[in-house]
């Protein structure tokens, strides 16, 4: 049986891998980096690329050395997201990325303002931002103060004002 553009309008119906391809200023720094945060080797590594190949993700991540003599611009990709399976995840995430010196640029906590999540904001090597989150259950969305001030997940990561 065929099927037609009429029975499933998704332009990509069966997507198995989710690639992602992008320059970083120091392929070996960045290569230690994303080994620990995504937790593989890379399948392959050469002084030109590394390629991390994560079967739990789906995910196909190639970071390159940047060709150019001048700063890569870490602004117009404004973040890569990671979604995990709650807010113990999330917690978790965050203390793998101390342990590994991930610059952490929002501490974990939980946002009611826009899509509520439960995040993680880290800042890899090149200065891509990345976020760690959860969707929050039906039962934590049910827990939103009247504010609707972020909840930080972690004692003592609140900022101080």
């Amino acid at each position: 049986m065929t099927t037609t553009f009429e029975d499933n309008p998704v332009m990509i119906p069966t997507a198995r891998e989710f690639h992602l391809s992008f320059r970083v200023a120091d392929l070996a720094i960045s290569t230690r980096f994303y080994t620990q945060f995504l937790g593989v080797a890379p399948k392959q590594s050469t002084a030109r690329f590394s390629t991390f190949i994560v079967p739990h993700l789906c995910l196909n991540l190639v970071i390159l050395v940047n060709d150019r003599d001048e700063p890569l611009d870490t602004y117009s990709l404004y973040h890569v997201g990671l979604g995990v399976k709650d807010r113990e995840a999330v917690i978790e995430s965050y203390h793998r990325a101390l342990v590994a010196g991930a610059e952490i640029v929002k501490a974990p906590r939980t946002t009611w303002r826009g899509t509520p999540l439960h995040e993680l904001w880290l800042r890899d090597p090149t200065g891509y931002n990345l976020e760690i989150y959860a969707r929050l259950s039906d039962a934590e969305l049910a827990e939103m103060p009247a504010d609707q001030e972020p909840i930080f997940l972690v004692p003592g990561t609140a900022p101080t004002i």
